[in-house]
């Protein structure tokens, strides 16, 4: 099974200039050449599961482009997609914000899926993507130190009570990279795919490991 795990920014590109002069505006524009090219990229490694953060269910950044199930009609793929933020969260009403989610694309063997969330934190979804063999889990860590410690708590209780082989994607938001979630990690019997702890932010001058996929 080959698994890409990708955080497409919205389709908004890689941090050039906004065309309107305020701080994130750059967030306000999508680029529908921007959506071709990260499709053409996933298609070129041709996986049978993708996690994406970061997408766009369909506000008027994007067009009204549901990015998950553009990507995923391109690919001949199952979508599964929810917005990031807690079912009480002032952003499930909020323009364009309320269109911000996370998705799993899937080849049509997925047996089920289920959305969880943690009790703190800006970003709270959880999806679970439960396959024959294994159970995914795509998660988007919060950017706060002290959420993020127990948002980790909580992803291990959920973890460990899986009766499946798991697999654990996303980005993490780990300012220290790996040492951040060590003891995590060790409790929950994961291991970290990316062995040489290989930089994965920004994009185009990596300098922090932010993004993971740890497997049991």
């Amino acid at each position: 099974m080959r698994l890409l795990l990708y955080n497409i920014r919205y389709g908004v590109g890689n941090g050039m200039a906004s065309p309107v002069p305020l701080p994130g505006a750059r967030y306000l524009f999508a680029e529908a050449a921007e959506l071709r090219r990260i499709t053409e990229f996933i298609g070129s490694h041709d996986p049978d599961i993708i996690g994406l953060i970061e997408v766009d269910t369909g506000s008027l950044r994007s067009g009204r482009v549901n990015q998950a199930e553009m990507i995923a009609d391109s690919l001949g793929h199952y979508s599964c997609y929810e917005n990031k933020y807690g079912e009480g969260s002032v952003n499930q009403i909020l323009p364009i914000v309320r269109k911000q989610a996370n998705a799993f694309l899937a080849s049509p063997r997925v047996r089920d899926k289920r959305f969880h969330y943690f009790d703190t934190g800006i970003k709270r979804l959880i999806i679970e993507l439960e396959l024959d063999d294994v159970a995914i889990f795509l998660v988007h860590l919060s950017l706060k130190y002290r959420h993020r410690k127990q948002q980790l708590r909580h992803l291990y209780e959920l973890v460990s009570t899986c009766k499946k082989p798991v697999i654990v994607a996303g980005d993490f938001n780990t300012v220290w990279g790996e040492d951040e979630i060590f003891l995590f990690m060790k409790a929950a019997g994961l291991s970290n795919a990316d062995k040489e702890q290989l930089p994965s932010y920004p994009t185009r001058n990596p300098r922090q490991v932010l993004d993971f996929i740890l497997y049991s």
